[in-house]
Formats: C-alpha cells, sequence, structure tokens
C-alpha cells in the first residue's frame, strides 16, 4: 500500500512539472477550437471564468482538501470522487486517471468536462462557476482576445 502512494504521488509530481499556466486568451482559443463555445448551452465565456475561478488557468492545481476527503485536478478542477481515479473510490466517469488531468495536454481534461456539463447538474456542478460566473457580465473574459 505504502509503495503504491509512493507511485501516485510520483506522478503527480511529474505531471505537475509538465503542467502549463495558459493566458486567458490563449485558453479562450484552445477551448474554441474543442467546440467549448456553446457547448451544452454554454457560452466560451463561461467556460473561461469558470477555469480562472477553479484553477487560475493553471493545467498543475490541485486541491486535495475538500470537506468530504476528496480531492480536485487539473484546469477545471475535475473530482477524484465522480470523474477520474486515483487513491479513493471513485465513479470514474470519465475513465481517466486523476494525474492526467495534472498535464499540460488539456484535451483530455475538456473531454471530462464536457462530460460533467452533460450531468444533470450542468456547469453548477462547479461552485466557482456558481458563485462567480453565473448569471453575470462575463464580457471581459473575452474582451481582449480578438477571437
Amino acid at each position: 500500500m505504502r509503495s503504491v502512494l509512493i507511485i501516485f504521488l510520483l506522478s503527480c509530481f511529474f505531471a505537475a512539472c509538465n503542467a502549463k499556466i495558459f493566458s486567458k486568451c490563449e485558453l479562450a482559443r484552445k477551448l474554441k477550437a474543442h467546440g467549448m463555445d456553446g457547448f451544452h448551452g454554454y457560452s466560451l465565456a463561461n467556460w473561461v471564468c469558470m477555469a480562472e475561478h477553479e484553477s487560475n488557468f493553471n493545467t498543475g492545481a490541485f486541491n486535495g482538501k475538500n470537506a468530504n476527503g476528496s480531492s480536485d485536478y487539473g484546469l477545471f478542477q475535475l473530482n477524484n470522487k465522480w470523474w477520474c481515479k486515483d487513491k479513493i473510490p471513485s465513479a470514474n466517469a470519465c475513465n481517466k486517471m486523476c494525474s492526467k488531468f495534472l498535464d499540460n495536454d488539456i484535451s483530455d481534461d475538456i473531454a471530462c468536462a464536457k462530460r460533467v456539463v452533460r450531468d444533470h447538474k450542468g456547469m453548477s456542478a462547479w461552485v466557482a462557476w456558481v458563485n462567480h460566473c453565473k448569471n453575470n457580465d462575463l464580457s471581459k473574459y473575452l474582451a481582449s482576445c480578438d477571437l
């Protein structure tokens, strides 16, 4: 068991070494290229706002301090109880190891975020989106991006 934990921690460390902090406009272009503008009824500005408030655009963001003992990974802070697999039992609805959400390749993060938003909660699955983005004027998130 101890060796499994050590391997897990090392994989997270190496993934974090390959992390990237996007600029707002760089992320907006990437998300748009992956079909996120209007996906499931949510504008590109909603996705950028959510990513800013969840991870500050950092693909290596990790939060291991949730009240229920779960952890959140990557750009969209995908939770290990529901969306990915690591050291705790998980529904693993995105069928990914959580450490895959800590690197600079966000294609799997985007695919999982699309899976999350198709769930009944939509973007309300992200508390940061509810608190900072929902029903707000989000025009500032794309204003200078020349999309």
